[in-house]
């Protein structure tokens, strides 16, 4: 098991009327005795200094992850071997892809490897620049030495929450919060080459860019530059992540709401709906035409939006309740056509890569129990399950969720308001510059950060591991509050205290008191983290990764869970039967069949699965075999009991279907050494978590076992002739073993 130890030796209502007054609160803050040049200078000046800070901070907040990554493992001084198995389950398994690329004597023979690689999956060649997104190994490893991505994450949070309140204040604010919420709003300091790592930093900079491009009156040259700058950061994230496609289109819902609502105008709408279609398309060639992204639901749903569009024409005229009823049939005309054109997609590819995903949905939202393997295998970890309650509570030591549900509360109210208004007013005529007046107390970027965050909340609250999706906006939305002029006018307007001064004392005077807190409560504690110092320590697999390195052959398969097998490849280069990267239907059913390892089956049956997959040696885990992690029903063993039609081990209820096991749990009774294993099974490699068995090349031992049951089938024959009951002893290739003739085994005669 893996652990960390200390180290040895080391110690929304007047629109047109508050227009001028909001404009006035804009002004007030760049107001100088000196004129108009003096603003400029002001202007430029503080465009620097926010500038600066927003580099210098993003900067820090890497050298600091980076610091906690090296005092937590020990990082440069340990093996290399205990090095990376320190990349844990999937991390491990594209980081070997990177040392591959290293490795090999010229680029054109690491391409070459890449795309027609063996070693992955047993007795298969695959092309695996299509089948994971791995291009930031082949292509971004320089990029993401020379300048650490965590950098470019926190200052594209910093600038979105600068574009959206007009100071860099609330930026600042904003990566205070990211970096005194880490254990919420990221794990970049343990789990580095995850495929959300080396996207979400490029996800930031897209909504950046999506904030800026949704101002209203901009120059054509900056909405040409900020139009390049959202394709590149798209097309980006979306070749870094396999899931970019369900994230992209919880961005298409949002703006398919702002558009259906006049929240913002529909040709920028438009805009973005096809830079996020061209964006996956050029990764699907990228990717070989990896079929799962042309069956994605994005690509269905943004061509059936742009369709409906069309066939809608006057989708946006009428009455209150003329035009409630038009957005049902719209939203209903959409949803049917998306499902349709999906469908329709997926059967012409032939399409079953991300069918466990939906089965993982129905299940979790109710729609009906499920024994499927893949299925349960999601919902009973820990990471897909719901958002544990105490994440609010280590929010709110920050002050971040209380800020945030303030913020959240008013821009909701402020929502609602424009959404009514923009529902009720019919004659209004669609141009740009009406749209400006409608929204004034909603901007487009605000109302589109708005709708972001309240979608990724359900996310986030729904599946856990979603969250950092969630916290990190959370703290660029809520300091964007505090600092934001428009969100204290409407505060201040409402309880009747409004006065452009008290504004702008209060968007400055709460954000620097909230610093100022933060900075006394959290820096001792900061100071303490990077004084800890420890390192890393697995003995077990280092001693398993040396004992493979160094008694089996090079070209040896091995079978095992997936976790470990990804890093099986890393630290020995050997061949593997499965792998942790499960987007793919026959990986998935070639893993359930691996597992069969810790099911209630014979050993003839996992031997010749093993086989089938061309595997030599086995490697069983104790962890998982006598596995306590999990509550009963979602331990592996469970679920492949269940998924075999089984009934469960130990005290509880079983599905009245379930049947018993005919054999005992293979993982348990291997280990007696009992004949009918040893016949199949050669144990070579012990210690106290790990037991790694050589399996038979031939097919020797099922004829030894066909032998000996034919023996004994004949003896009991004689033995019911003389009416006597003898015990009748047959011989193995390993040893003697009494087998009594009322229980002599016909099945293989």
């Amino acid at each position: 098991m893996i652990s960390i130890r200390q180290r040895k030796g080391v110690k929304t209502t007047e629109v047109s009327e508050d227009y001028a007054a909001q404009e006035a609160n804009v002004k007030l803050e760049n107001k100088l005795p000196s004129g108009c040049t003096t603003r400029r200078l002001w202007k430029l000046l503080s465009f620097t200094v926010g500038g600066t800070i927003a580099l210098c901070i993003g900067l820090l907040t890497s050298v600091y992850l980076a610091t906690l990554h090296e005092n937590d493992l020990w990082f440069s001084n340990i093996k290399e071997v205990e090095r990376e198995i320190s990349f844990r389950t999937e991390c491990g398994l594209y980081y070997s892809y990177y040392k591959q690329m290293l490795q090999a004597p010229t680029l054109m023979q690491g391409f070459h490897g890449l795309i027609y690689d063996n070693k992955t999956e047993s007795m298969r060649t695959i092309n695996l620049l299509q089948r994971m997104n791995i291009y930031q190994e082949v292509f971004l490893s320089i990029l993401y030495r020379v300048l650490p991505i965590q950098a470019i994450y926190v200052t594209a949070l910093y600038i979105t929450s600068w574009l959206l309140s007009g100071t860099w204040l609330s930026g600042l604010l904003a990566a205070f919060w990211y970096v005194t919420n880490r254990i919420d709003t990221t794990r970049v300091e343990f789990t580095i080459p995850l495929r959300e790592n080396w996207a979400l930093p490029f996800f930031a900079i897209q909504i950046a860019a999506i904030t800026y491009f949704l101002r209203p009156n901009l120059q054509p040259f900056s909405e040409r530059l900020t139009l390049l700058a959202i394709f590149i950061s798209t097309f980006l994230f979306s070749l870094t992540w396999q899931f970019n496609q369900f994230m992209m289109l919880m961005q298409a819902l949002v703006l398919f709401t702002l558009d259906s609502l006049d929240m913002l105008p529909a040709v920028k709408a438009t805009w973005l709906y096809g830079i996020q279609m061209t964006g996956l398309l050029l990764v699907c060639i990228l990717q070989f035409f990896n079929s799962m992204i042309l069956g994605s639901l994005l690509i269905s749903f943004n061509l059936s939006v742009l369709i409906a569009r069309k066939l809608q024409k006057n989708l946006k005229t009428g009455s209150f309740f003329n035009r409630l009823g038009k957005l049902l049939v719209h939203l209903f005309a959409v949803l049917c056509l998306t499902l349709f054109l999906n469908n329709i997609i997926k059967k012409l590819l032939n399409l079953k890569s991300d069918e466990h995903i939906f089965k993982f949905l129905k299940a979790k939202f109710g729609f009906g129990a499920t024994r499927d393997f893949d299925a349960n295998l999601y919902l009973c970890e820990e990471a897909f399950g719901l958002l544990p309650f105490n994440t609010f509570g280590r929010l709110s030591d920050t002050l971040l969720f209380y800020a945030y549900i303030f913020v959240l509360s008013i821009t909701v109210m402020a929502a609602l308001a424009v959404t009514f208004h923009n529902l009720s007013d019919s004659t209004r005529q669609q141009s740009r510059g009406q749209m400006g007046k409608c929204t004034i107390i909603l901007k487009p970027e605000t109302a589109y950060n708005l709708i972001h965050t309240i979608l990724f909340g359900f996310l986030a609250l729904s599946t856990m591991r979603m969250k950092y999706l969630w916290t990190s906006h959370m703290c660029v939305f809520a300091s964007f509050g505090l600092c934001s002029p428009e969100i204290w006018e409407l505060l201040l307007k409402s309880i009747h205290l409004y006065n452009p001064k008290r504004i702008c004392i209060m968007r400055y005077s709460v954000p620097i008191l909230i610093l100022l807190y933060l900075c006394y409560k959290f820096w001792p504690g900061m100071m303490d983290e990077l004084s800890e110092l420890r390192e890393f320590y697995d003995p077990d697999t280092v001693e398993l990764m040396n004992w493979i390195n160094s008694h089996t052959p090079r070209k040896a398969v091995f079978a095992g869970s997936m976790q470990l097998l990804a890093g099986v490849k890393l630290c020995t280069g050997r061949t593997l039967t499965n792998h942790p990267h499960y987007e793919d239907n026959s990986l998935r059913e070639r893993t359930k069949a691996v597992y069969q390892i810790y099911a209630k089956r014979s050993p003839e049956d996992v031997h010749a699965l093993l086989r089938s997959f061309g595997a030599d040696y086995v490697i069983l885990e104790d962890s998982i075999c006598y596995e306590r992690r999990h509550q009963r029903g979602c331990r592996l063993r469970d679920l492949l009991d269940v998924a075999n039609g089984h009934m469960m081990d130990g005290p509880g209820e079983n599905d009245p279907d379930l049947k018993l096991a005919g054999h005992p749990r293979f993982c348990e009774e291997i280990k007696r050494n009992l004949p009918p294993y040893t016949a199949y099974f050669t144990r070579v490699f012990q210690n106290k978590t790990f037991h790694v068995y050589k399996l038979s090349r031939n097919n020797l031992g099922a004829v030894v076992a066909k032998t000996l049951s034919v023996e004994s089938s004949v003896k009991n024959i004689k033995c019911q002739k003389k009416k006597k009951k003898k015990s009748c002893k047959t011989k193995s290739m390993h040893t003697l073993f009494p087998r009594h003739c009322d229980h002599v085994d016909i099945s293989l005669f």
